[in-house]
């Protein structure tokens, strides 16, 4: 590797003048300044990760939490996606990420201890057991973190509408002719699901709907076999819906497996609907009327907000930053 002293040496100056060239400092003319920055970018010259902490104070790399209770991991197509954006803008904008884990060396470390043995900058917390004593500890620190979906009094945070969004897939729900609408919601914990499910009242609220509270359950993010059981209990009741939403498209399989195992059609015996508008919903036969997240402008808006607080830190303000969706019709709501 080649250090300030090779360069020093192939330029006749002191590591301290090579030092101040690198750096940029003004205490040094241009003409020298832009001869050793030349020689040592044709050595090969890079700096050291280690050295510009101690110098700065900062590693320019970033933590991101990923707590993926479904154990889907990085095939899971909205966090690949929000993933992926948070990567390729902290990239562009010259920051590494780093996954945050709790055995980095051996031994039991909480969140927050990583974060401080990493020196990490900040850190996006784009999926997580939010009402965990060590998720809490991290968003009540000094280190500036960015939520993903999730609204904490002291981090910035970025989401997709969810309020319009829901709002928007109801309406066109009810422009087909449908009243008997049920709804099968995410954990009553998640702030997502909050903002959904008041969505789904108003929606049901301005066009004079009243629904049994029979038709409102809920059943885990992801789990087709939580929704296949609700989809069991909402087909069995006397006055059965005529249309049924689901957490997310994922999820939403679950439940058409329980529809067709009971010969029934969509969308000419029930219809139905999701949410995050995943490849695979396109791919269904029929295609799913759902909600298509903007998940790579999800991810950089939160790297790019990040970021702000790192740098600027005294104009830094707690902030919510909302990211719109598209409402994709498909085929699987049919015309009453």
């Amino acid at each position: 590797m080649v250090s300030l002293k090779d360069i020093a040496q192939r330029c006749g100056v002191s590591t301290a003048t090579v030092s101040k060239a690198l750096h940029d400092q003004k205490d040094i003319g241009a003409e020298t300044k832009n001869r050793i920055k030349k020689i040592a970018k044709e050595m090969g010259y890079l700096p050291n990760a280690a050295a510009r902490v101690l110098k700065t104070n900062e590693s320019n790399n970033i933590g991101v939490l990923y707590f993926d209770e479904a154990a889907m991991g990085l095939t899971h197509e909205y966090f690949a996606g929000v993933l992926n954006g948070i990567k390729a803008q902290a990239e562009m904008l010259g920051y590494d990420i780093t996954f945050i884990n709790t055995s980095p060396v051996g031994k039991k470390l909480s969140y927050l201890e990583h974060c401080k043995y990493r020196n990490f900058d900040g850190v996006v917390i784009v999926c997580a057991r939010f009402q965990d004593n060590e998720v809490q500890e991290l968003m009540s620190s000094d280190i500036p973190v960015v939520t993903i979906d999730y609204v904490h009094y002291s981090c910035s945070a970025v989401s997709s509408n969810n309020v319009k969004c829901m709002g928007e897939l109801l309406d066109y729900i009810i422009s087909m002719g449908h009243k008997k609408i049920a709804y099968i919601h995410g954990q009553d914990f998640s702030s997502v699901t909050r903002d959904r499910l008041a969505a789904y009242y108003r929606a049901l609220e301005k066009h004079g709907i009243d629904i049994p509270e029979e038709y409102v359950r809920e059943a885990r993010y992801l789990e087709t076999e939580d929704v296949a059981n609700q989809t069991e209990y909402l087909l069995d009741l006397p006055d059965k819906p005529t249309c049924i939403i689901y957490p997310d498209d994922t999820a939403a399989i679950g439940g058409i497996n329980v529809i067709r195992s009971r010969g029934l059609r969509i969308p000419e015996d029930i219809s139905i609907a999701g949410y995050d508008g995943t490849r695979v919903s396109q791919m269904l036969s029929p295609k799913l009327t759902t909600i298509r997240q903007d998940t790579d402008k999800i991810g950089r808006e939160a790297a790019d907000r990040l970021i702000s607080i790192i740098k600027k830190p005294k104009t830094a303000l707690v902030e919510r930053a909302v990211v719109e969706g598209i409402l994709l019709e498909g085929e699987s709501v049919g015309r009453i």
